[in-house]
């Protein structure tokens, strides 16, 4: 873990978990600013302790962690960060959650069942933030479950500057893996100036998560170069059936590209193994070299964390590094 600190008028911190701590360091890089370390660690139980190394009295703080495996560890880490920041006396405190803990349970599909993504928003909440800096959430309405400001940032500038370097000669189709996510698409289209949309139509059983039931095209693919894009790839079965859909279609080729490559389980073979041409990510989350492979992309989120960061700090817009996109 490390934090890291700015003189200036005011004081601005980062403070890294220990999920992923060369994130931290690269956006430190892009603040120009040095880290300094804090002592974390576990003790016999499991029970987490954190204790930062020089005064935080004053500060604008911004805890970063990274949700991967085992992010429930992870989480209580960054919570336990936040509350010792508020009894230090910090006087603001931003959680920087790359990619959202519980995102994906946002709402009941069924009774008795809970709404994970209120529940950490409110726990981060009573642990002492002040504000919460993400990106790409699953679904925007996340947004209100804080009760604070909240700032929702987009690697779709990212992802879209790297599709057409590499793709920008070919007839493109911008498809959505479903429905939910055709809005997303749409600006990847607009983006693209005009390319065309499909999206797959496909049944869930609720019972069996992360497995998709049927899949088909609605929309033109044949003879083009698909760009298949969503929030996540978690296991991969879902986005490599969308994927052999679209080839059955007669799609000429597919791309995949996603912020959070989450990656759990079979997702590597699944996706190494498939017929598409490339897997587009961002690295919100930690990804080792023994899970990378050829087919593989891995794209910098620390310029645009940082850029935000520094916003946040200095009272700016965050707003205007997406052109006013929500």
């Amino acid at each position: 873990m490390s934090a890291i600190r700015q003189t200036t008028n005011k004081s601005l911190m980062l403070f890294s978990g220990r999920a992923y701590p060369e994130l931290a360091d690269e956006i430190a890089g892009h603040l120009g600013v040095s880290p300094t370390p804090t002592s974390a660690y576990e003790f016999a139980n499991g029970e987490l302790f954190v204790r930062f190394e020089e005064s935080v009295r004053g500060c604008d703080a911004f805890v970063l962690q990274s949700h991967t495996a085992p992010i429930n560890t992870w989480l209580m880490e960054q919570l336990i960060m936040v509350d010792a920041l508020k009894r230090a006396s910090a006087k603001r405190i931003t959680v920087v959650a790359p990619f959202f803990p519980y995102a994906r349970q946002d709402k009941k599909h069924r009774g008795r069942e809970p709404i994970s993504a209120r529940l950490v928003a409110d726990m981060f909440k009573t642990a002492g933030a002040h504000r919460l800096m993400t990106v790409d959430l699953h679904t925007a309405q996340i947004q209100g479950f804080f009760d604070g400001p909240v700032d929702h940032l987009f690697a779709m500038d990212l992802l879209i500057e790297d599709v057409r370097r590499k793709w920008g000669g070919r007839d493109l189709t911008v498809v959505s893996p479903d429905s939910g996510r055709v809005r997303v698409s749409e600006r990847w289209s607009d983006k693209l100036g005009g390319t065309p949309l499909a999206f797959i139509h496909k049944t869930r059983d609720a019972s069996r998560p992360n497995e998709v039931v049927a899949n088909r095209v609605v929309g033109e693919v044949e003879g083009r170069v698909c760009i298949l894009v969503d929030d996540m790839i978690d296991t991969g079965g879902t986005i490599v059936k969308a994927a052999e859909t679209l080839f059955a279609a007669g799609a000429a080729d597919v791309v995949i590209a996603a912020t959070h490559g989450v990656l759990s389980g079979p997702a590597v073979d699944r996706l190494k193994n498939s017929q598409v041409s490339e897997v587009i990510v961002t690295n919100t989350l930690p990804i080792e070299p023994e899970r990378r492979f050829d087919k593989l992309t891995v794209l910098s989120i620390a310029p645009l964390l940082g850029r935000a960061i520094r916003e946040v700090f200095e009272d700016g817009s965050v707003t205007s590094l997406f052109d006013g996109a929500s």
